[in-house]
């Protein structure tokens, strides 16, 4: 590996925060194939591996951290957040914030059509990257990193356009503004059996902070903590509940 080489890996490490045991798994992370067509480089190797690796690692850390952040969340709703978070968008900016494109070795057929602008490039180099600080480090090691990129968008408002599972973001919310957990209470059935309604409400401490109706006790009370999330957004509007 030349100085030059080098002295990017180094800075790449900078900005991860990680520096690597052997950069040569850094230097493979940021390898796209096309690099490997066009050179036929000796023990030179593609990102391709790394990438696969580190689609897995991802999606077990961000599992994990979501699991951590939204305990009392629906498996539903925290594979959607998943989705989300892991998206080809996401990773792109992700990949984007580390400038990875600035680093990444591409064929000269690739540089001419873009290649370190193409989002897809981009969210598989990142993948790429998680896997191979995974291989130099282990489970442990990749995860901090992951924490470390993702805690900015692990906030209520960036799930709060993402979900229907109202009752997750309230208790989220609320014991962090209000060091409470919401409590539910059914406050009234109406119509026939075959077509019952039900009438929930969510305190928060002492105050009713929401009402709702719903088809069974679990919409009414998802009804009204979306009313009470509508309620406190009045005053908090990073919530951007509508």
């Amino acid at each position: 590996m030349d100085e030059e080489r080098l002295t990017s890996l180094r800075e790449m490490e900078e900005r991860l925060g990680y520096q690597f045991k052997e950069r040569v798994w850094l230097d493979q992370a940021l390898t796209h194939k096309s690099f490997i067509h066009q050179t036929n480089a000796p023990n030179k190797v593609s990102n391709e591996v790394l990438e696969y690796l580190g689609d897995a690692v991802l999606n077990l850390a961000v599992s994990h951290l979501l699991l951590k952040e939204f305990p009392e969340a629906q498996e539903g709703t925290l594979s959607m957040w998943r989705s989300h978070l892991v998206k080809r968008s996401s990773l792109a900016f992700f990949s984007k914030q580390l400038r990875l494109d600035q680093y990444l070795l591409f064929g000269k057929s690739e540089i001419l059509d873009g290649g370190a602008k193409k989002a897809s490039i981009l969210a598989n180099a990142y993948e790429a990257v998680i896997g191979a600080i995974y291989m130099d480090s282990g489970y442990d090691q990749a995860l901090e990193i992951v924490r470390n990129h993702l805690e900015p968008y692990l906030g209520l408002e960036n799930f709060a356009l993402h979900s229907n599972d109202y009752k997750s973001l309230l208790q989220k919310y609320a014991q962090k503004a209000f060091g409470f957990t919401p409590q539910y209470h059914v406050l009234k059935e109406s119509g026939p059996e075959h077509d019952k309604q039900f009438q929930a409400s969510v305190m928060i401490g002492e105050e009713i902070k929401g009402t709702g109706w719903g088809g069974s006790k679990k919409l009414a009370e998802q009804e009204a903590a979306k009313n009470a999330l509508k309620d406190l957004n009045a005053n908090d509007q990073t919530l951007n509940i509508k």
